[in-house]
């Protein structure tokens, strides 16, 4: 009888409408997958083996699978906002409660923790003292004012002190006059050096506990022999530059290939209640302000005099306010300040299933893991096949409203054609039924 086979086309045939019409629907839901309705025939047991006059029976609904496809990107205005270009899930935690998302419209709620718009938190490995850990947590980010960081006392930084990449002109000549520092060690006498007593000159500002900065300048002398600088200092246009006095601070020594053999580093000590003192000021910053500079860098090549690549590097900073969050291409955040500096609060990870399709949506963009998906493998953007990550951006629907609203159409003429099946099997029923 056809009535079965043309019944079980138009379920089918309403499944496929109800999954193009829910693609539709999505078609503007951020990190939305469409979905594609599978079908199979089906077939009565024959115990006699007649396959060659078997007739099918119909078709049913296999499975409809979410086709894991990359949706365009659009920028935003959000630095929160963040999309998957390439694989990957967001891994979210709702009180504990494990779910996987694309949809990366995020937000800090009242508590600085990065949250979706039902409030459950992004993951992500968290920091410990300004270090990216590899303990998983929901990642938090901290608004508070940022506390100054006294030169030389960083832990984070990549380099202790001060660093100078410079270069020193091997074919300069040896001052005709010979240095004059004035006064005794000590001597907090505002200055200008006589400018014949020395090659070159550069300065940069160092940071006290308090976050004050201090102009820290280096003259530079060369000596009657061969590659041999000596080092002189001045904090705030005053003779005070070290615990030794007026002298050099050091002497750098170079081999004939203008590389660096001796002199480095450098140990600096800048009395700060002396200098205050001489500044009509009282000091309550740690003092002395001791710290290493860093000559590593430096080489005595024949050009000019001048910053190398390098330049002029130091590890404090003075106090500053928030001012906003960037998130990097490899998930880190991090968290910007009014003095420049940057500092990260956590990385966001991403997860990636052997089954993608194995995941069970639960709606709200969320799906869970199940034994079909296997379970999570974490690790950051852009490694092991995850995608790299987009900040104020979103990633869209990958719905094709071109390519559903053609489906609607062919789906739509399969029912009519079932319903025609229904139609002719009624007429020849009728037909039999009025037979005399």
């Amino acid at each position: 009888m056809a009535f079965q086979q043309a019944l079980s086309g138009l379920r089918v045939s309403s499944n496929a409408i109800d999954a193009t019409s829910n693609n539709i629907a999505n078609a503007a839901t951020v990190g939305y997958k469409n979905q594609a309705a599978h079908f199979g025939d089906m077939f009565a047991a024959a115990l006699n083996g007649s396959g060659a006059s078997q007739i099918g029976i119909g078709a049913n609904l296999l499975a409809v699978q979410q086709q894991f496809t990359q949706g365009n990107i659009t920028t935003t205005n959000n630095p929160l906002d963040i999309a998957i270009n390439g694989g990957g899930f967001f891994r979210m935690s709702n009180n504990g409660a494990i779910t996987y998302s694309r949809n990366g419209q995020f937000h800090l709620d009242k508590d600085g923790f990065i949250v979706d718009d039902l409030d459950r938190n992004l993951t992500g490995y968290g920091t410990v003292n300004g270090i990216i850990s590899q303990s998983i947590a929901p990642l938090q980010v901290s608004a508070a004012f940022l506390s100054p960081q006294a030169t030389g006392q960083n832990p984070s930084a990549a380099y202790n002190g001060v660093r100078v990449g410079i270069n020193l002109d091997s074919r300069a000549d040896v001052p005709v006059s010979p240095w004059v520092n004035g006064g005794a060690p000590g001597d907090t006498t505002s200055y200008t050096p006589d400018p014949t007593t020395y090659n070159w000159r550069t300065s940069l500002d160092v940071y006290d506990s308090l976050g004050n900065p201090h102009n820290l300048a280096f003259y530079f002398v060369k000596t009657a022999t061969p590659g041999e600088w000596e080092v002189y200092t001045s904090v705030d246009g005053t003779t005070n530059q070290n615990s030794g006095g007026p002298g050099p601070l050091g002497t750098l020594t170079f081999d004939n290939m203008g590389r660096l053999t001796g002199g480095s580093p450098m140990a600096a000590s800048i009395d700060l209640d002396n200098l205050m003192v001489s500044q009509g000021q009282v000091n309550s910053a740690l003092s002395p302000l001791a710290f290493n500079i860093d000559f590593a860098e430096t080489t005595q090549f024949g050009t000019n005099s001048g910053l190398n690549k390098f330049g002029l590097q130091q590890d404090g900073y003075a106090p500053g306010s928030f001012t906003g969050i960037t998130v990097s291409p490899d998930g880190v955040v991090q968290v910007s300040y009014s003095n420049g500096q940057t500092v990260p609060t956590g990385q966001v990870i991403l997860a990636d299933f052997a089954n993608p399709n194995g995941l069970r949506a639960i709606g709200n963009n969320q799906w869970v893991e199940t034994s079909e998906s296997g379970p999570p493998m974490l690790d950051i953007a852009g490694t092991s096949g995850r995608g790299a990550l987009q900040a104020m951006a979103v990633e869209e629907s990958n719905t094709d409203l071109t390519q559903e609203l053609v489906n609607l159409i062919t789906f739509q003429r399969n029912y009519q054609a079932n319903a025609q099946s229904i139609r002719t099997q009624d007429a020849i029923m009728q037909t039999i039924v009025s037979l005399r």
